[in-house]
């Protein structure tokens, strides 16, 4: 199957339809999966996004740069617990961030959490939306999650592209292709913080910078 038929493929697929609980929920067993191991995607391709209810975003609504970092610093020790225990069962989760320019503000503020993950042991790659327009000839990407090349998730937003939930499918056929195209666009990608360094840090306030965040939560 070609490549950019995969993604037609997934769209058209028949699924579970779940809210955003039941998603969370869903996808929490699926990596406690003893049966689920290797490497695992996740895709991240819309520009903007709305989190409802997340305090780092009102942070960042209400123009709090420090209380943004400061709230994604705090999350560093989930963060590298989770990663031991996704290293102990054999899964890699990795992931793709496309990033078209100039940046929209929201991918700005999503950076400084893609920092953090990086820093807690994850692999995320950014990529510029031109290298992905073969795969966009009637549509943009999707945003989808590949387990253990056995269960995507194409994940569901509404009109203001928030979050309601996913589309479960069960095709290890379409699983695997997709984790090939996913895992082929990672390796044209650029380390995350390579580009965080150059594109991002010194567009953030000092005040929400990384070091000043740090020091200020170790005391």
């Amino acid at each position: 199957m070609p490549d950019h038929t995969l993604f037609q493929s997934l769209r058209s697929a028949t699924g579970r339809v779940l809210d955003r609980r039941a998603y969370h929920a869903d996808a929490a067993s699926v990596r406690a999966d003893p049966d689920i191991s290797g490497d695992s995607w996740k895709l991240e391709r819309s520009q903007v996004f709305h989190e409802d209810g997340d305090p780092a975003w009102d942070a960042y609504l209400e123009g709090d740069w420090a209380r943004v970092a400061e709230i994604f610093e705090n999350e560093r020790p989930d963060l590298e617990r989770q990663r031991r225990s996704y290293a102990r069962q054999g899964v890699t989760l990795r992931r793709v961030r496309i990033v078209e320019t100039p940046m929209t503000p929201y991918l700005r503020w999503e950076m400084l959490s893609h920092r953090v993950f990086v820093e807690s042991g994850y692999e995320i790659g950014v990529l510029d939306a031109e290298q992905v327009r073969e795969f966009e000839r009637e549509t943009p990407l999707p945003e989808l999650v590949v387990y253990g090349g056995e269960v995507v998730y194409q994940v569901r937003y509404d009109e203001r592209w928030a979050p309601v939930g996913a589309k479960r499918i069960d095709d290890p056929e379409l699983a695997r292709g997709l984790s090939e195209v996913i895992a082929g666009l990672y390796r044209r990608s650029e380390p995350l913080l390579d580009f965080y360094r150059r594109e991002v840090h010194p567009h953030i306030p000092s005040a929400g910078r990384p070091e000043r965040i740090r020091s200020a939560v170790s005391r």
